[in-house]
């Protein structure tokens, strides 16, 4: 697959491309009318389109086939994570598990969080460019930012972890996780969890784990745990 990928994520009930998707297919690639293209809903399916209205504005394509792609990994990989004060580390790291393969970003409101707020509209399409640039048809979910106690209230089917650094009994993600189950990942803020945190998410089913000897940054952790995950069910 070399063909440039386009997002339209409504493109079942309406046949056009996005505006910023038109006026690149059109102005930049110089698209036109009879040209083929490929799409993706975002939801699991590429499209083999024809353009039939090669417009900047209003680009309009007939769907020629549906080729329905799974995803290359079982499990549902759900990483939740409080943003680092710099936001291009964590934009680095939403780019790259996406190219990796995940199902689903929370950003959380801890009590050692820098950052109180993210513009998700911009991570958003960072998620939709390493979508395409890593050729899969499922863009993960991204969630508005919420409190810590909230989310660790929420149910979830599945193995659940939380990461932090203080001296406890903990196993390795390797040794916890069981292949082939669904996981929920919890990643700290640059000072860790609060104690406070790490018991109330145990109390609420969370395993604590480590994910290795090193001390490392938000985004390397939870880029870590993200592919570890899929590195044990190789």
């Amino acid at each position: 697959m070399d063909k440039t990928i386009f997002y339209t994520p409504d493109i079942l009930s309406n046949p056009e491309l996005p505006l910023e998707e038109a006026q690149h297919c059109i102005k930049v690639l110089r698209k036109k009318e009879g040209d083929e293209i490929l799409l993706t809903d975002g939801k699991g399916s590429f499209y083999d389109a024809e353009i039939i209205q090669a417009n900047p504005k209003h680009c309009h394509v007939n769907i020629l086939k549906t080729i329905v792609q799974p995803k290359n990994w079982e499990c549902n990989i759900h990483i939740a994570f409080a943003p680092t004060k710099n936001i291009d580390r964590i934009e680095w790291f939403a780019e790259k598990a996406t190219e990796i393969g995940v199902d689903r970003f929370s950003p959380l409101l801890c009590h050692h969080s820098e950052r109180r707020e993210i513009k998700l509209q911009r991570i958003e399409k960072i998620l939709v460019s390493a979508m395409k640039q890593s050729q899969k048809a499922i863009l993960p979910q991204l969630d508005e930012m919420q409190s810590f106690s909230k989310f660790v209230k929420q149910d979830f089917e599945g193995q659940k972890f939380i990461a932090h650094c203080y001296p406890s009994e903990k196993k390795s993600l390797k040794d916890a996780y069981k292949l082939g189950e669904d996981v929920l990942i919890l990643i700290g803020p640059e000072g860790d969890f609060s104690e406070q945190e790490v018991e109330e998410a145990m109390k609420n089913g969370f395993q604590p784990i480590t994910l290795g000897e090193s001390r490392l940054r938000t985004e390397t952790a939870a880029l870590a745990a993200c592919h570890s995950i899929h590195v044990l069910n190789w």
